[in-house]
Parts: C-alpha cells; structure tokens; sequence
C-alpha cells in the first residue's frame, strides 16, 4: 500500500482545506524514489511482447513460431493454439459496476478470429525485453481475410440512434425545433468533425504480473485497481480476495487507464503459463494498436434566434463509432441539454459500428468535442446577429435546466464570463475579423463556454485516530498526478482539527477499502464524503470516551456543541476543551478507528445499491456540473497560415476548491490538451483497411512547450450546496471549449471559419 512519506510542511496553523499546499508525493517523484508499475524488482522476472495483427478482419490459418522460439533466451510463444483457457467479458450488469471495465469482448488468443487491425495474435516471453521484442517480430502469422467495416466516413449515413439507458441518454426533445428553425428571422445550420484521438500518457501502458499458486499480485498503472482486480478474478477463475492490484503512482492516464486492456490480461496469462513473475510495457505504437482512444465525430449543430439574440431553436445531434466488439456511446450532446435557454431544443447522439478496437473515455468524454462544435456555432449566430460573443451568451443564460426545468445545483456562469472579461481585456476586442494586428500577425480573440457534469460515487474508507494525535486515512482510490492524497490529507486535518502533518494518507492498493476509480472528475468528492463521515464517527467515539469520565471538561456535552481544533475537541461557545491525547490516554486507548462502506460481499451490493439509487435520485432533482469561461488570443501569420496561441484565461466554476496549486495544476493541463485537440492531434486510420498510419508521437502531434502560451486561471471558489464539501471537481472541465476558443479566435483574426479540427495550416490557407 502506498504511505505518505516526506510530508511538506504547510508552515502556518489553522484549517488547510483551500491552501496551496505542496503535493505529499512530490518529493518521491521529483528523486526517482517514486515506483511505477514497470519498476518493481522480482527475482527471476521475465518479459513479454505483443505480436499485433496487420489485418482488420479474418480468421488465423497458420502460425508459425519456429524463428521466434529459437532466439536465445525465449521462454515461450503463446497463441491461440497454446494458451490456457479464459473466461470471456462478462455481459454489463449495473448491479456489478466493474463488468463496465472490459474493454473488449473479445477472449485474446482464446479465439482465432481478428476484429480489428492491431489486435494482439501471439505474446513472446523471454528472459529479456530486447529477446522478446526480436522474438515477436519473427512470428509468422497467416490469415483468411473477411470483409471488413473501416470507413467512417462512409459509414456515417447509415448512422443508428442511440440507446438511453439508465445511466446515460441517447436524445432528448423540447418543443419542435426544425419548424422553429426554419421560422427563426436569424439562424445558422453548420457541420463539425472531429478526428479520433488516442491517449499519450507520459507512462505507457505496463504491468508486472505474479502467481503464487492461485494467488495473484498485479503491478499496474490502472484507474480503477478494484474493477481490474475483478476482471482478472473472473477470467483466470480465482476468488478477487486472491488477487492484490497495486497502483501506488500513476503516470497519466485521462480515461484510458479505465479499462482493462489485452497488455494486462496477457501478461497475467504468461506469467501462469511460464511460472515466472513477467512484465510487458508496451511501446507507444502498441498503446495505439491495443488501448482504446475518443472516436471521430461528426456533428450539426443547427441554432435559430430572434433579432435581440433569444434562441429559439438549439439543434445539436452527432455520429460516432464503437467497435463491434465493445465500446461506449460519447455524450457529445451533454452540455447542449443544459447550456442555452432555447425555446425548443432537439438533442440526438447516433451511432455507426466499424470493425475497429473498442473506443474508450478520453478526458471529459464526449463534453470535450461536443463544446468545440456548439460554442463555435454560437460565436457564429453572434456574428450574424451583430452581437457580443459573451453578451449573445448572458442572453440565453437559463435559471433553470432548459429541457426539463429541474433546478441547478450551483451555476454561476454569469459571475465567470464577467470575471473573465474584465482579467483578459476582453473590452479591447475590436468586433470585425482581421481588424487587429500586432506586426504582421493577424490578432484575435476568442471565448466559449466550459461544461462538464459533476458525479459522486461510492467510497470505502476508514480513519484511524492513535493517542499520539495521528491520522491514518486508508482508501484504494488513486494517484495519476493530480494531488488525491495531499488534497485527502487536507481534508482529514481539519475534519479533526489535526495539523496537516499528522496525517497519513494510504491509497492505491486492493488490499484497501474499495474505493473509487478516478475518473469523471468524481474521485475527490466522492473519497471526501466518506473521510468526513468517517471522521465524524471517529469524534462520536472520542466524545464517548470523554463525556464516560467526570473529569473531561466535555462530560455532558453535544457533538453538535463541538469543534475539532489544535489536535482535540473544544466547545464552540469558548476555549475550554480536552486533546484527544488527553481523552485517549485516560481512557487507556491506543487508537479509535471509524470505518464507512464495507467490502464484505453483501456491503459491496449494498454500496452499489446506494450509489445507484442516489445518482438516479440526483439525476432527477438536480442538474450538477462544473462550468467556466474560456478566453484565447491567437496570432496567425498571414502568410503561412501559421497559428501560435498567445495567451489564454480561465474562469471556471468549480464548487470548493481543496488544493489551490492542484487545482490550478489540473485546469491549465486540461487547457493544454485542448490546445493539442485544437491544432494538432488527430489519429489517422486509413479507410481502406482501418490501421492507424501515425501511431507514434513523431506523426501524432501533441503540444509542446512551443505550443503552450502563459495560461491564467482563476476560480470562483464557491461551494454547491448539494455535493460533499462542497467540491465539483476540475480534473476534465479543463479541456472543454477550448477547441471553440480556439477556433473562434481564428476567426476573429482571420476571417475563416475552421469546423473541421485540427486547425492545420492547409485550412486557413
């Protein structure tokens, strides 16, 4: 389990909760004492390689492994004629929310079909990585080749609608809005598309895998080391209780570390089949070819007003893919249901099926690209309507969810484009495309609108308070680089009125209370509800303790009448209280301990029960989010098409703020990969055999430090009422309306209007 070592000092007294308080784990990173999951020494380790079909679609007729399984020091050549057998994914039960984290059903080299291009056919192990990598290119595979399904473009007319479930919808209507479109005296019906995007995390994908008899230790960059526990459970037949998952550091992962990807489960099967503690660390063209990435996207949006810039009609409906062996549907229509108080409002996501790997989250899903189509389309009814960007916005604000009128939990859009406004200058904005310059560049501006849902789920936690006034907090959430712990520890310390120092925080680990993934900005508020409500039975205990003794100052005393403060508990109505050393000590305690959630069998479907009750509960009282203005200056040389961001401010909505350096942190790199959606990143397949052509990071093109302008952010730091703390979460807000102000700024400098992402310089040419 992972222990907060090192502990930065806060250097001042009192509540930490909002303090820019350094991460506990940055001392660890920053030395290499820090230990990821391709990093754990074992004796006699062995290492895997993938051998990746070349074809999309077809049956496995031969293989030949002879070339392979002379190099020196291969160990064994694994493929669908050798390897043990595997349970195949289970089918979703929302009872069992981990059955959500198969990637794919398809039961690697259980099966000699291939569904994809990329798909692994074979794994090499061998005593090293470079004789398994020299192995894996030898084997020899042939194939019966079968019609496959690759284009998306092509495929886009024949487009199905979506499903609603109860987790998710597929559509939504208010009102006729094609016949108030076609009567608006002012509108605008536009095309988007967004290419595919895949995850280039600075960790790729790696596991180190080993048995012990039917117990099992899985070393693994993962988002969810529970889901990953059971999905390994179920398809190796062994009880979850046997397997320990580990994921102490995480080295970035925004969704794709949410599944469990062919790398993992492999090397766990060649770890059993071989005897030997493995490790298999995928290259980055094979995090491409076997993780899935966000799916392409085409999308209308169709927007109708009347003179003053009232919308009354808000059309917004798009297709993407899945995978015809998995996948998930892309909420590209979310903030669209929430956005605009338009008269009448048509949202529907549709859906094609390609023979493609399994697409998958990829931060803020579905908001991320959605926002680049719906904000840029209202920048352009703004300039057919001679109105402000921001003003066109204020204007349609609503006071109520505009579909079905249920209440927000906390909005407070207006306070963020106002604040924005005035921090970046946004008055100096000359309205008239190409009107600004600096030199020879071509100066714009450009702004939209940030959304994305807010969720809470389930978290077991316990905290342990000893008589020497120290807190252990244990959870199995996790750590990807955005301050779980130290923004935890925070918590903790002023729940009990501990200095942050006191705390100890242990996370990452199965052998923990089950805790949440980290993923849909939900794992902080979620692990905070539960280290609060554990906290305050801790306090019930110690007051229990004192109030037992006639000599506690606290005998006869409320709960409710106390304060946590300087390590004890003091009445609210003076000074006088009792340290919890105090009250511990004479009551001949060396601990009390205060658990919420049970991972018993029956707690597990009791927990699930209560998370799907109250997120139903939720969804139909409130509408949660976290929301923000985003504003971007470009610069675009005239002659080259050139673009450079120049500047970028953020005002973002986003509920209390634990950690103000970590929050800070998590919304300017969600800004980043914005600017890398808006001008550069773009999966390329070729559509004639459905294989990704840049599966590197020399043709697939993130930002770097060139890229990246000064970005300012700011927070309105206000709590929602309805959520623990508090909190919303800011992990993936971040990274929505960035494309549109991107583009919107574009324009402004330019005169062209790009609804075709990326940005490239053939588009403004």
């Amino acid at each position: 389990m992972t222990q907060v070592e090192n502990r930065p000092r806060t250097g001042t007294s009192g509540p930490v909760v909002g303090r820019p308080i350094d991460r506990v784990d940055g001392v660890a990173k920053t030395t290499g004492a820090a230990r990821y999951s391709a990093e754990y020494p074992y004796a006699d380790i062995a290492h895997a390689a993938l051998v990746h079909a070349n074809v999309t679609r077809a049956r496995i007729t031969a293989v030949d492994t002879a070339a392979a399984s002379a190099v020196r020091g291969v160990l064994a050549v694994i493929t669908h004629l050798n390897a043990p057998p595997m349970k195949p994914a289970r089918p979703v039960n929302l009872v069992n929310l981990s059955t959500l984290a198969s990637g794919s059903s398809v039961n690697y080299l259980n099966t000699d079909e291939v569904h994809w291009n990329g798909q692994p056919v074979a794994v090499v192990v061998a005593e090293t990585l470079d004789a398994a990598e020299e192995a894996a290119a030898l084997v020899a595979v042939s194939y019966e080749e079968l019609p496959a399904t690759v284009d998306f473009g092509a495929q886009e007319p024949h487009a199905t609608p979506q499903k609603s479930t109860a987790i998710s919808s597929g559509g939504a209507t208010k009102g006729d809005a094609e016949a108030a479109l076609a009567a608006a005296p002012v509108s605008v019906d536009l095309r988007f598309t967004t290419p595919g995007h895949h995850h280039n995390a600075l960790e790729p994908h790696a596991t180190t895998a080993a048995w012990d008899g039917d117990r099992l230790v899985v070393h693994e960059g993962a988002q969810n080391v529970a889901w990953v526990r059971d999905q390994l459970a179920w398809k190796f037949d062994v009880p979850p209780a046997g397997i320990r998952v580990i994921a102490p550091y995480v080295g970035g992962a925004f969704g794709g570390k949410t599944m469990i990807w062919p790398g993992t489960i492999l090397t766990v099967l060649a770890a059993r089949v071989t005897g030997r503690p493995v490790r298999m660390m995928l290259t980055r063209e094979g995090v491409y070819r076997a993780v899935g990435g966000r799916t392409p996207s085409t999308q209308r949006v169709a927007l109708g007003a009347d003179a003053d810039g009232s919308m009354t009609a808000l059309i917004h409906t798009s297709v993407t893919q899945i995978g015809r062996v998995g996948g998930g549907p892309e909420q590209v229509t979310s903030q669209s249901r929430h956005l605009y108080d338009a008269e009448n409002i048509l949202v529907q996501q549709n859906q094609v099926t390609l023979d493609a790997l399994s697409n998958t989250a990829m931060r803020a899903p579905g908001e991320s690209i959605g926002t680049f189509a719906l904000e840029a389309a209202v920048d352009e009814l703004a300039y057919e309507l001679g109105i402000d960007p921001i003003e066109l916005r204020m204007r349609n604000e609503p006071a109520r969810n505009p579909i079905d009128g249920k209440r927000f939990a906390h909005r407070a859009l207006r306070e963020a484009y106002a604040r924005g406004a005035e921090l970046f200058g946004w008055s100096d904005r000359t309205p008239q495309p190409g009107s600004m310059r600096d030199g020879r560049w071509l100066v714009g501006m450009g702004v939209a609108s940030a959304y994305h849902p807010s969720w809470q789920f389930q978290a077991n936690v316990t905290v342990r308070l000893a008589a020497d006034g120290t807190v252990l907090v244990r959870c199995g959430f996790h750590e990807m680089g955005m301050g779980g712990a130290t923004a935890q520890a925070q918590i903790a310390a002023d729940a009990l009125g501990v200095p942050f120092e006191s705390v100890r925080v242990e996370y990452g680990d199965t052998t923990l209370p089950t805790g949440p993934g980290a993923g849909g900005s939900g794992q902080t508020a979620s692990v905070a509800a539960s280290v609060v409500a554990a906290c305050e039975k801790v306090q019930r205990t110690v007051l229990a303790l004192a109030t037992g003794s006639k000599d506690s100052p606290l005998r006869g005393q409320r709960l409710a009448d106390l304060r946590a403060r300087d390590g004890g508990l003091y009445r609210t109505d003076d000074t006088r209280g009792e340290s919890y050393a105090a009250i511990l000590g004479r009551a001949g305690r060396v601990s009390v301990d205060a658990a919420v959630g049970s991972d018993t069998r029956l707690g597990g479907i009791v927990g699930q029960m209560r998370f799907l009750s109250k997120f139903l509960l939720d969804n139909r009282r409130w509408v949660k989010a976290a929301s923000g203005a985003q504003f971007c200056e470009v610069r675009v040389d005239p002659d080259t098409g050139e673009v450079r961001v120049s500047r970028w401010l953020g005002v973002f909505d986003v509920g209390t703020v634990i950690n103000a350096k970590t929050a800070s942190s998590q919304l300017r790199g969600g800004i980043v990969m914005g600017l890398g959606m808006a001008l550069g990143e773009e999966t390329l397949v070729d559509p004639r055999t459905g294989r990704i052509m840049n599966a590197n990071l020399s043709d697939y093109h993130v930002p770097v430090h060139a890229d990246v302008p000064p970005i300012e952010v700011h927070y309105l730091d206000e709590p929602d009422p309805t959520m623990p703390l508090g909190l919303i979460g800011v992990g993936e807000v971040g990274i929505t309306g960035v494309a549109a102000a991107v583009a919107n700024a574009v324009h402004h400098a330019t005169g062209r209007r790009v609804r075709d992402l990326p940005i490239t310089l053939d588009k403004l040419l």
